[in-house]
């Protein structure tokens, strides 16, 4: 699988005359190599991938992950550093770029010291950005990311469902983070010793928990606190940023209550939100435009008289945000294999309601493989 996609980026970069690529954003270091978990440049460590045309493949990561990067990452040779020694990471750049007439970088992943330093070997413009190949190489999900997309949909699933169940009067937000974070451990564990020989892959939900209740309702990326919710309050639960399965990626939220329905002012709110959800998935299928479909979605919001809203979704994988995105401008053709999560959203000065799953663009239309009720009568939770 490694070996393929780094043919296929060799060969797309011949079709655009690009010699080398200095690959450093981590989703696709290890879309390209199968390495990861390595040390960030939150550490200061850089790692980079290089690859040539014609030649050899190369990374260049710290030796405090060498064992790591021996056992895992599919290239042709290691370079490892040390903290203080020589040039450290520079030392292998300047053979690797001798020569090289075009020089493929990732401009809004590559980190300002390692593009500083490159820019004092290869002239500006003999540089280009090989960000646009490799977006469009992992639009299309194989057979195998497909797997990973539905298993990390049993996941997520399993989170809402434990998030759910922790949700009471008296109980804390953190509370309900705990729950989710070893309903989704628990699930990812199973799926791994069931489905996977990775050893070192972890099954641990990651990421604070994106929650809201009560008047925080209104806090879209709110996190997780000490905040007691009490009988009739809103309570919203986002999960994308902790589906993260097998390093792969969706989007899932709901919109609950507890105890007792909504006023009819917040209930109306929240219809339109479903609303509009569904109307994007009316007109999500392949062949038409990712702008379209943001538009079915929008429409129903404004009808309903409320604000322009903001993107209806995005495509998901190894990243939490890839192409194409569902929003105005986006022309991109959707096609079979693309993986998008499509939220329904509507916000007021008092509240906001949400609901987003995410899909597989299939030949006929879409899979869903986040699934939890959304009927407002679903989402009430009587104790």
């Amino acid at each position: 699988m490694f070996e393929h996609r780094m043919a296929t980026l060799r060969d797309r970069m011949a079709a655009a005359g690009m010699d080398v690529a200095l690959i450093t954003d981590d989703d696709n270091v290890y879309y390209l190599t199968g390495y990861y978990d390595y040390l960030h440049m939150e550490f200061g460590r850089p790692t980079i991938l290089v690859v040539t045309r014609e030649g050899e493949s190369l990374l260049i990561t710290p030796n405090l992950d060498l064992n790591t990067a021996i056992a895992s990452a599919r290239v042709d040779r290691i370079a490892a550093w040390n903290d203080g020694m020589g040039a450290e990471w520079r030392a292998e750049l300047p053979a690797a770029l001798k020569g090289a007439q075009s020089v493929g970088v990732e401009p809004d992943h590559m980190p300002p010291l390692v593009r500083a330093y490159v820019d004092t070997l290869v002239p500006s413009q003999q540089v280009a950005s090989v960000t646009p190949i490799l977006s469009k190489m992992r639009m299309i999900k194989s057979p195998q990311e497909l797997q990973l997309a539905r298993h990390a949909g049993q996941v997520a699933m399993a989170m809402m469902s434990a998030g759910r169940a922790a949700i009471a009067d008296g109980v804390p937000e953190y509370e309900v983070a705990l729950a989710t974070s070893q309903g989704g451990t628990r699930k990812a564990a199973d799926l791994l010793a069931a489905h996977y020989d990775e050893a070192d892959m972890s099954p641990n939900t990651h990421f604070l928990q994106i929650m809201a209740s009560g008047t925080e309702i209104t806090k879209t990326h709110h996190r997780a606190s000490t905040r007691i919710m009490r009988h009739g309050e809103p309570v919203f639960l986002c999960f994308c940023g902790m589906t993260n399965f097998h390093r792969f990626k969706l989007g899932f939220d709901r919109t609950f209550w507890i105890s007792e329905p909504p006023s009819q002012r917040h209930a109306e709110v929240y219809e339109v939100a479903v609303a509009s959800q569904r109307a994007a998935l009316d007109a999500l299928r392949p062949g038409v435009t990712a702008e379209s479909v943001h538009a079915a979605y929008a429409e129903v919001i404004q009808s309903g008289g409320f604000d322009y809203p903001f993107r209806c979704g995005r495509a998901t994988g190894f990243s939490f945000l890839e192409t194409p995105q569902l929003v105005t401008g986006d022309t991109t053709i959707l096609q079979p294999g693309m993986v998008l999560a499509v939220d329904g959203s509507v916000t007021v000065e008092d509240f906001r309601a949400q609901v987003g799953d995410s899909f597989i663009i299939t030949e006929g239309g879409w899979e869903a493989v986040t699934e939890h009720p959304k009927a407002l009568e679903d989402v009430i939770i009587r104790g």
